[in-house]
């Protein structure tokens, strides 16, 4: 195990043994460049493993997916990364939009499950898209300032897909709030993000008292019908970051409230707990190296002391 010099007592030390014994190399990588001094290198170069030559990724990149084919979840997670890295730009990412352009739906969004593969072997796209899927990257890329044609047909689609929202699940409102918070156009982002946090509070969507989760039921992260085990989004849920545009929709000790919750949901053993229902027991134990590394990134943008 590497040494740390952080006190063993500290959240960070506790996390980074979890790490050393539990998580995948590409974690591991990870974990090493966002807390311990680690190059981004090492992170690009575990990336590389996942991804197949059709520019997208697979091989269980996404621990809720299984199997060497390409997907669209698998490829939003490998940007997420190179996100985090500084690395989103160049002609890896430009591979990744030529791969985004084969799995589009007609409407020009990315579809929630894979496209299907015809007689030949490739991707057929669906009849239409979703912006769970296809607003967390295309905000993404536009953080990243990446210009490609895709981009053009999917932001519009998140546009009128943002627009619309009306009675959404937590987890598609997440996705709108990844949406506009990398959208060039500012103004416009911030008054689709005011209708929404309104939305959010009306409809009790986010457990404001983590004392009491019953009090909020429309926080409930999955619908009925989806795996079983989801939790309540809370606020630090919809603003991973304090200059996200939900950042405005909660007080200050709203948000404290929650950060201390997610400080609190750290393991005995270190680790995080996943998060989300997984579809497979493997994906779940996976799940929790990713869900440590981001619980520890929220709780140090918004200065609170990890070790």
């Amino acid at each position: 195990m590497a040494a740390t010099a952080a006190s063993q007592s500290t959240p960070l030390a506790r996390a980074e043994r979890f790490m050393w014994l539990t998580a995948r190399v590409l974690e591991q990588r990870r974990f090493a460049h966002h807390f311990t001094g680690g190059g981004a290198e090492p992170v690009e170069t575990a990336l590389t493993a996942y991804r197949n030559e059709d520019g997208g990724y697979g091989h269980g990149l996404d621990p809720d997916l299984r199997g060497p084919v390409s997907h669209p979840s698998h490829t939003a997670h490998a940007l997420s990364v190179l996100d985090g890295v500084g690395r989103c730009g160049g002609p890896r990412v430009e591979r990744v939009c030529r791969y985004l352009t084969l799995v589009s739906a007609a409407d020009g969004a990315l579809p929630a499950v894979g496209a299907l593969r015809g007689s030949s072997g490739a991707p057929v796209p669906p009849a239409q898209g979703e912006l769970l899927a296809t607003g967390p990257v295309v905000g993404l890329l536009h953080r990243n300032q990446v210009w490609h044609a895709w981009l053009f047909r999917a932001t519009d689609f998140c546009w009128a897909a943002v627009d619309a929202l009306r009675t959404p699940p937590p987890h598609e409102v997440a996705a709108a709030v990844a949406f506009l918070d990398g959208v060039p156009d500012r103004a416009r982002a911030a008054g689709a993000a005011d209708r929404l946090g309104r939305l959010v509070r009306e409809r009790r969507m986010a457990v404001l008292d983590p004392a009491r989760p019953e009090a909020y039921p429309g926080a409930t992260a999955y619908a009925a019908g989806d795996p079983p085990g989801g939790e309540a989004f809370l606020p630090h849920d919809y603003a991973r970051l304090p200059e996200s545009v939900a950042r405005r929709w909660f007080t200050d000790a709203e948000m404290d409230g929650s950060l201390r919750s997610l400080a609190r949901a750290q393991r005995e053993d270190g680790g995080w707990p996943p998060g989300r229902p997984g579809c497979a027991p493997a994906g779940t134990v996976e799940r929790r190296p990713f869900a440590t590394i981001e619980a520890l990134r929220t709780l140090r943008a918004y200065g609170r002391d990890i070790g």
